[in-house]
Protein backbone atom coordinates (compact mmCIF):
# COMPACT_ATOMS: atom_id res chain seq x y z
CA UNK A 1 0.00 0.00 0.00
CA UNK A 2 2.73 2.37 0.98
CA UNK A 3 4.34 1.72 -2.41
CA UNK A 4 0.99 2.17 -4.53
CA UNK A 5 0.56 6.18 -2.43
CA UNK A 6 3.85 7.82 -4.45
CA UNK A 7 2.31 6.50 -7.82
CA UNK A 8 -0.52 7.96 -7.06
CA UNK A 9 0.55 11.56 -6.15
CA UNK A 10 2.56 11.46 -9.18
CA UNK A 11 -0.75 10.71 -11.27
CA UNK A 12 -2.51 13.47 -9.57
CA UNK A 13 0.17 15.96 -9.81
CA UNK A 14 0.55 15.28 -13.74
CA UNK A 15 -3.47 15.49 -13.94
CA UNK A 16 -3.79 18.60 -12.14
CA UNK A 17 -0.30 20.10 -14.20
CA UNK A 18 -2.35 18.98 -17.63
CA UNK A 19 -5.23 21.16 -16.70
CA UNK A 20 -3.30 24.26 -15.14
CA UNK A 21 -1.29 23.83 -18.80
CA UNK A 22 -4.55 23.81 -20.56
CA UNK A 23 -5.55 26.36 -19.03
CA UNK A 24 -2.68 28.41 -19.34
CA UNK A 25 -3.37 27.98 -23.37
CA UNK A 26 -7.08 28.56 -23.09
CA UNK A 27 -5.84 31.84 -22.05
CA UNK A 28 -3.77 32.79 -24.45
CA UNK A 29 -6.17 32.99 -26.93
CA UNK A 30 -5.95 29.39 -28.33
CA UNK A 31 -9.87 28.20 -27.94
CA UNK A 32 -12.28 29.43 -30.69
CA UNK A 33 -15.89 30.49 -29.08
CA UNK A 34 -17.44 30.01 -25.54
CA UNK A 35 -18.43 26.62 -25.65
CA UNK A 36 -15.17 25.81 -25.92
CA UNK A 37 -13.43 27.88 -23.10
CA UNK A 38 -16.42 26.18 -20.74
CA UNK A 39 -15.41 23.00 -21.54
CA UNK A 40 -12.30 23.66 -20.06
CA UNK A 41 -13.13 25.35 -17.19
CA UNK A 42 -15.93 22.61 -16.24
CA UNK A 43 -13.28 19.90 -16.37
CA UNK A 44 -10.78 22.29 -14.28
CA UNK A 45 -13.69 22.45 -12.11
CA UNK A 46 -14.74 18.46 -12.11
CA UNK A 47 -10.54 18.13 -11.53
CA UNK A 48 -10.59 21.00 -8.34
CA UNK A 49 -8.48 22.91 -9.65
CA UNK A 50 -10.72 25.94 -9.48
CA UNK A 51 -13.53 25.79 -6.67
CA UNK A 52 -17.20 25.89 -7.30
CA UNK A 53 -17.47 29.52 -5.70
CA UNK A 54 -14.46 30.63 -8.69
CA UNK A 55 -16.36 28.76 -11.24
CA UNK A 56 -19.73 30.12 -10.71
CA UNK A 57 -18.68 33.53 -10.38
CA UNK A 58 -16.78 33.03 -13.96
CA UNK A 59 -19.99 31.33 -15.53
CA UNK A 60 -21.70 34.21 -14.24
CA UNK A 61 -19.73 36.74 -15.36
CA UNK A 62 -20.13 34.99 -18.76
CA UNK A 63 -23.81 34.92 -18.96
CA UNK A 64 -23.96 38.70 -17.99
CA UNK A 65 -22.47 39.28 -20.97
CA UNK A 66 -25.52 37.82 -23.06
CA UNK A 67 -28.20 38.73 -20.60
CA UNK A 68 -30.32 42.17 -21.22
CA UNK A 69 -32.13 44.26 -18.28
CA UNK A 70 -35.30 43.06 -18.70
CA UNK A 71 -34.26 39.54 -17.81
CA UNK A 72 -33.30 40.70 -14.11
CA UNK A 73 -35.06 44.25 -13.97
CA UNK A 74 -37.93 44.76 -10.93
CA UNK A 75 -41.42 45.12 -12.70
CA UNK A 76 -43.08 48.37 -12.90
CA UNK A 77 -46.28 46.85 -10.64
CA UNK A 78 -43.66 46.11 -8.69
CA UNK A 79 -41.79 48.97 -7.80
CA UNK A 80 -42.04 51.28 -4.74
CA UNK A 81 -42.48 55.13 -5.60
CA UNK A 82 -42.22 58.11 -3.72
CA UNK A 83 -45.11 60.28 -4.80
CA UNK A 84 -44.35 64.13 -5.24
CA UNK A 85 -47.17 65.50 -3.15
CA UNK A 86 -46.97 63.38 -0.69
CA UNK A 87 -46.59 64.83 2.94
CA UNK A 88 -43.18 64.54 4.87
CA UNK A 89 -45.32 61.77 6.83
CA UNK A 90 -46.01 59.96 3.89
CA UNK A 91 -42.93 59.74 2.84
CA UNK A 92 -41.29 58.63 5.78
CA UNK A 93 -43.56 56.38 6.91
CA UNK A 94 -42.60 54.60 2.76
CA UNK A 95 -39.16 54.94 3.89
CA UNK A 96 -38.87 53.03 6.95
CA UNK A 97 -40.99 50.62 6.42
CA UNK A 98 -39.72 49.47 3.16
CA UNK A 99 -36.52 50.03 4.36
CA UNK A 100 -34.89 51.12 0.71
CA UNK A 101 -32.41 53.11 0.37
CA UNK A 102 -33.25 54.62 -2.99
CA UNK A 103 -37.04 55.53 -4.35
CA UNK A 104 -37.94 56.75 -7.70
CA UNK A 105 -39.88 59.82 -7.17
CA UNK A 106 -43.03 60.49 -9.60
CA UNK A 107 -45.56 62.81 -10.33
CA UNK A 108 -49.11 62.30 -11.75
CA UNK A 109 -48.37 58.17 -12.59
CA UNK A 110 -45.85 55.89 -12.57
CA UNK A 111 -44.26 57.21 -16.35
CA UNK A 112 -43.59 60.60 -14.87
CA UNK A 113 -40.40 59.60 -12.90
CA UNK A 114 -39.22 63.01 -11.50
CA UNK A 115 -35.69 61.86 -10.17
CA UNK A 116 -34.19 59.54 -7.30
CA UNK A 117 -34.73 59.92 -3.88
CA UNK A 118 -31.91 59.05 -1.76
CA UNK A 119 -32.97 58.27 1.52
CA UNK A 120 -30.11 59.33 3.14
CA UNK A 121 -30.76 62.84 1.99
CA UNK A 122 -33.71 63.45 4.08
CA UNK A 123 -31.47 62.95 7.40
CA UNK A 124 -29.95 66.55 7.47
CA UNK A 125 -33.80 67.70 7.40
CA UNK A 126 -34.74 65.45 10.33
CA UNK A 127 -31.76 65.80 12.32
CA UNK A 128 -32.12 69.99 12.14
CA UNK A 129 -35.66 69.45 12.97
CA UNK A 130 -36.50 72.42 10.67
CA UNK A 131 -40.03 73.79 10.96
CA UNK A 132 -39.84 73.82 7.09
CA UNK A 133 -41.73 72.69 5.09
CA UNK A 134 -39.56 69.86 3.21
CA UNK A 135 -39.20 70.65 -0.48
CA UNK A 136 -38.54 67.42 -1.98
CA UNK A 137 -37.89 68.57 -5.14
CA UNK A 138 -34.79 70.34 -4.43
CA UNK A 139 -33.09 67.06 -3.05
CA UNK A 140 -34.07 64.89 -5.80
CA UNK A 141 -31.44 63.09 -7.98
CA UNK A 142 -31.41 62.92 -11.63
CA UNK A 143 -33.35 59.51 -12.79
CA UNK A 144 -31.21 57.67 -14.88
CA UNK A 145 -33.01 55.88 -18.10
CA UNK A 146 -32.03 52.75 -20.06
CA UNK A 147 -34.01 50.40 -22.82
CA UNK A 148 -35.20 47.57 -22.10
CA UNK A 149 -32.63 45.88 -24.19
CA UNK A 150 -29.29 47.23 -23.07
CA UNK A 151 -26.89 44.30 -22.12
CA UNK A 152 -25.71 43.85 -18.20
CA UNK A 153 -21.84 44.37 -18.79
CA UNK A 154 -22.79 47.58 -20.38
CA UNK A 155 -25.15 48.54 -17.93
CA UNK A 156 -22.30 47.41 -14.84
CA UNK A 157 -19.94 49.74 -16.88
CA UNK A 158 -22.39 52.47 -17.00
CA UNK A 159 -22.42 51.76 -12.90
CA UNK A 160 -18.89 51.72 -12.01
CA UNK A 161 -18.17 55.24 -14.73
CA UNK A 162 -21.03 56.91 -13.10
CA UNK A 163 -20.90 56.18 -9.93
CA UNK A 164 -24.82 55.49 -9.83
CA UNK A 165 -26.57 52.33 -8.31
CA UNK A 166 -30.09 52.42 -9.76
CA UNK A 167 -31.68 52.79 -13.21
CA UNK A 168 -35.43 53.35 -14.66
CA UNK A 169 -36.11 50.90 -17.52
CA UNK A 170 -38.06 51.54 -20.20
CA UNK A 171 -40.17 50.12 -23.09
CA UNK A 172 -40.16 50.67 -26.87
CA UNK A 173 -42.96 53.04 -26.25
CA UNK A 174 -41.29 55.19 -23.43
CA UNK A 175 -43.35 53.76 -20.86
CA UNK A 176 -41.52 52.73 -17.63
CA UNK A 177 -41.17 48.62 -17.58
CA UNK A 178 -39.49 48.68 -13.90
CA UNK A 179 -35.95 49.56 -12.40
CA UNK A 180 -32.92 47.74 -12.09
CA UNK A 181 -29.69 48.51 -9.34
CA UNK A 182 -26.23 47.75 -9.79
CA UNK A 183 -26.91 45.38 -6.84
CA UNK A 184 -29.41 43.10 -9.54
CA UNK A 185 -26.10 42.98 -11.72
CA UNK A 186 -23.82 41.75 -9.36
CA UNK A 187 -25.85 39.12 -7.96
CA UNK A 188 -25.95 38.00 -11.23
CA UNK A 189 -21.92 37.07 -10.92
CA UNK A 190 -21.43 36.45 -7.42
CA UNK A 191 -24.65 34.91 -6.16
CA UNK A 192 -27.20 35.85 -3.29
CA UNK A 193 -26.22 39.57 -1.32
CA UNK A 194 -27.83 40.34 1.64
CA UNK A 195 -30.44 43.13 1.59
CA UNK A 196 -33.49 44.44 3.21
CA UNK A 197 -35.45 41.30 2.78
CA UNK A 198 -32.89 39.22 4.68
CA UNK A 199 -33.05 37.65 8.31
CA UNK A 200 -31.10 35.39 10.06
CA UNK A 201 -28.65 33.03 8.42
CA UNK A 202 -30.22 29.82 11.08
CA UNK A 203 -33.96 31.47 9.88
CA UNK A 204 -35.79 29.66 6.94
CA UNK A 205 -39.26 31.47 7.99
CA UNK A 206 -39.73 35.14 8.69
CA UNK A 207 -43.77 35.55 9.47
CA UNK A 208 -44.50 39.74 9.24
CA UNK A 209 -48.51 38.60 9.93
CA UNK A 210 -50.51 35.52 10.19
CA UNK A 211 -51.12 35.93 6.63
CA UNK A 212 -48.06 36.71 5.22
CA UNK A 213 -44.34 35.25 5.85
CA UNK A 214 -40.56 35.74 4.25
CA UNK A 215 -39.42 32.29 3.14
CA UNK A 216 -35.84 31.45 1.84
CA UNK A 217 -36.34 28.84 -0.76
CA UNK A 218 -33.66 26.62 0.61
CA UNK A 219 -36.73 25.95 3.39
CA UNK A 220 -36.53 22.02 4.37
CA UNK A 221 -40.15 20.66 2.91
CA UNK A 222 -40.56 19.48 6.51
CA UNK A 223 -40.07 22.48 8.26
CA UNK A 224 -42.30 24.38 5.65
CA UNK A 225 -44.77 21.94 6.50
CA UNK A 226 -44.84 22.42 9.71
CA UNK A 227 -45.46 25.90 9.80
CA UNK A 228 -47.81 26.65 7.39
CA UNK A 229 -49.70 23.15 8.04
CA UNK A 230 -49.39 22.04 4.31
CA UNK A 231 -49.19 18.30 3.50
CA UNK A 232 -46.48 18.84 0.09
CA UNK A 233 -44.69 15.24 -0.36
CA UNK A 234 -40.53 15.34 0.34
CA UNK A 235 -40.50 12.50 -2.38
CA UNK A 236 -39.06 14.72 -5.18
CA UNK A 237 -37.69 17.81 -4.06
CA UNK A 238 -35.96 18.69 -0.41
CA UNK A 239 -37.07 22.45 -0.60
CA UNK A 240 -40.28 24.61 -0.93
CA UNK A 241 -38.41 26.09 -3.83
CA UNK A 242 -38.25 22.98 -5.39
CA UNK A 243 -42.12 22.67 -5.47
CA UNK A 244 -41.94 26.24 -6.19
CA UNK A 245 -39.93 25.92 -9.72
CA UNK A 246 -41.67 22.81 -10.70
CA UNK A 247 -44.67 24.54 -10.23
CA UNK A 248 -44.03 26.94 -12.71
CA UNK A 249 -41.86 24.72 -15.30
CA UNK A 250 -38.91 27.18 -15.44
CA UNK A 251 -36.66 29.84 -13.45
CA UNK A 252 -38.90 32.50 -12.21
CA UNK A 253 -38.24 36.26 -12.87
CA UNK A 254 -38.42 38.43 -9.47
CA UNK A 255 -42.61 39.33 -8.88
CA UNK A 256 -43.64 36.33 -10.55
CA UNK A 257 -46.73 34.22 -9.01
CA UNK A 258 -48.00 30.75 -8.62
CA UNK A 259 -50.43 29.35 -6.86
CA UNK A 260 -50.04 25.82 -4.75
CA UNK A 261 -52.64 23.96 -3.00
CA UNK A 262 -53.99 27.26 -0.86
CA UNK A 263 -50.84 29.24 -0.63
CA UNK A 264 -49.64 32.04 -3.11
CA UNK A 265 -45.46 31.91 -3.57
CA UNK A 266 -44.12 35.44 -5.25
CA UNK A 267 -40.76 35.41 -6.33
CA UNK A 268 -39.13 38.47 -4.42
CA UNK A 269 -35.52 37.26 -5.59
CA UNK A 270 -34.01 35.05 -7.75
CA UNK A 271 -31.10 34.38 -10.36
CA UNK A 272 -30.74 32.91 -13.51
CA UNK A 273 -30.18 29.76 -12.12
CA UNK A 274 -32.55 29.70 -9.02
CA UNK A 275 -34.89 30.91 -6.65
CA UNK A 276 -33.73 32.69 -3.67
CA UNK A 277 -36.28 34.26 -1.37
CA UNK A 278 -40.47 33.89 -1.66
CA UNK A 279 -43.57 35.54 -0.27
CA UNK A 280 -46.28 33.26 0.77
CA UNK A 281 -49.78 34.18 1.69
CA UNK A 282 -52.84 32.70 1.70
CA UNK A 283 -54.54 32.69 -1.89
CA UNK A 284 -57.61 34.82 -0.81
CA UNK A 285 -54.69 37.38 1.19
CA UNK A 286 -53.60 39.70 -1.59
CA UNK A 287 -50.02 40.64 -1.39
CA UNK A 288 -48.54 43.95 0.60
CA UNK A 289 -46.62 44.58 -3.33
CA UNK A 290 -49.94 43.97 -5.19
CA UNK A 291 -52.14 46.72 -2.74
CA UNK A 292 -49.18 49.32 -3.28
CA UNK A 293 -49.10 48.37 -7.11
CA UNK A 294 -53.22 48.45 -6.93
CA UNK A 295 -53.55 51.74 -4.89
CA UNK A 296 -51.09 53.24 -7.29
CA UNK A 297 -53.09 52.20 -10.45
CA UNK A 298 -56.10 53.64 -8.87
CA UNK A 299 -54.84 57.16 -8.41
CA UNK A 300 -53.19 56.63 -11.81
CA UNK A 301 -57.12 56.73 -12.81
CA UNK A 302 -58.89 59.88 -14.44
Amino acid sequence: MSEEQPANSDKEVKTQRSWIERLGQALQGELKDREQLMVVLNEAHKNNIIDHEAFSMIDGAMQVAEMQVRDIMLPRSQMIVLEMDSTEEELMDTVITSAHSRFPVVGDSKDEIIGILLAKDLLPHLINDSEEKLQIRDILRPAVFIPESKRLNVLLKEFRSTRNHIAIVVDEYGGVAGMVTIEDVLEQIVGEIEDEHDFDEDTFIFEHSKDRATVKAVTPIEDFNEHFKTTFSGNEFDTIGGIVMNALGHVPKRGETVAIDKLEFKILRSSNRRINLLEVYPIEVTSVTDNEATESADVEQP
